[in-house]
């Protein structure tokens, strides 16, 4: 067990509800915070609305261009050419690359898959199995009780792995919000892969833009609600700082009795 998710005592807790001299005013006061707070993390973790654009836009393009000339080499050449851009815009902004990278990995593996087979429906499909592989991750993590969500948002919360022994409460909504995830995500797949073998490209394509950003959002906002009612993280790395002043403090003292002329 490390330092990071070693258990405390129970006065050691963080608990956003404790009764408070000021009453009921200073217990909202700490809601708002943790759910600005949270808001803010999902926003960072998930890329956000710019996030969201650079998910969708490779994709649109592909099935626009599709759609208008059924030119399978101009469709992929044009959503991995987008995808090149908004990468190169980022580095040239020296912005966060991580969705932008993703992105283009995962348009690049939906050209070869396309080019190979010759069929327009096979860029779709390197980022459906991606999708079904991520969903199973989600599911499994949780019922393992170490859920994907609270492995992906800890760092974001400055709290990396305390959730895991000292902070139930962030566990249960993590193990939430996991199984939400995981669950959103099959079902998205339920739709998507008997329309891979029976719709035709045009209509799949369309289809899968169109569930590209709605089970998404309702995964965050899901998301959101869980840890908004969660209690507070426990911020780890203040707790390290500190744990090193004071030693900084237990040795200057200590070197004080020893010599205390100098």
């Amino acid at each position: 067990m490390t330092s990071l998710d070693k258990p405390t005592s129970d006065t050691d807790q963080p608990h956003r509800t404790d009764p408070q001299p000021t009453g009921g005013r200073h217990a909202a006061q700490q809601d708002a915070e943790t759910r600005t707070v949270t808001e803010a993390a999902l926003f960072e973790a998930f890329g956000g609305v710019r996030g969201m654009v650079e998910t969708v836009l490779p994709g649109l393009l592909f099935v626009t261009i599709f759609t208008i000339n059924k030119d399978l080499h101009i469709s992929a050449i044009a959503a991995l050419a987008v995808s090149l851009l908004l990468v190169a815009v980022r580095l040239i902004r020296r912005d966060t690359v991580k969705h932008a990278f993703s992105g283009v990995f995962g348009v690049a593996f939906g050209v070869v898959f396309a080019m190979m087979t010759g069929n327009a429906k096979d860029f779709y499909l390197p980022g459906m199995l991606y999708t079904l592989g991520l969903a199973v991750a989600y599911i499994a993590t949780a019922a393992a009780g170490v859920p994907l969500i609270g492995l992906i948002l800890g760092p974001v919360f400055k709290e990396n792995l305390s959730w895991r022994t000292r902070n139930a409460g962030r566990k249960k909504a993590y193990t939430k919000a996991s199984y939400a995830w995981g669950f959103i995500l099959l079902a998205k797949c339920a739709i998507l892969f008997p329309l891979y073998w029976w719709a035709d490209t045009t209509q799949f394509g369309w289809v899968l833009i169109a569930l590209k950003i709605p089970p998404f959002l309702l995964a965050v906002y899901l998301t959101w609600v869980f840890l908004a009612k969660a209690p507070a993280p426990i911020d780890v790395f203040a707790e390290m700082e500190a744990e090193e002043q004071a030693e900084k403090e237990r040795k200057a003292a200590a070197a004080a009795v020893r010599d205390p002329e100098a």
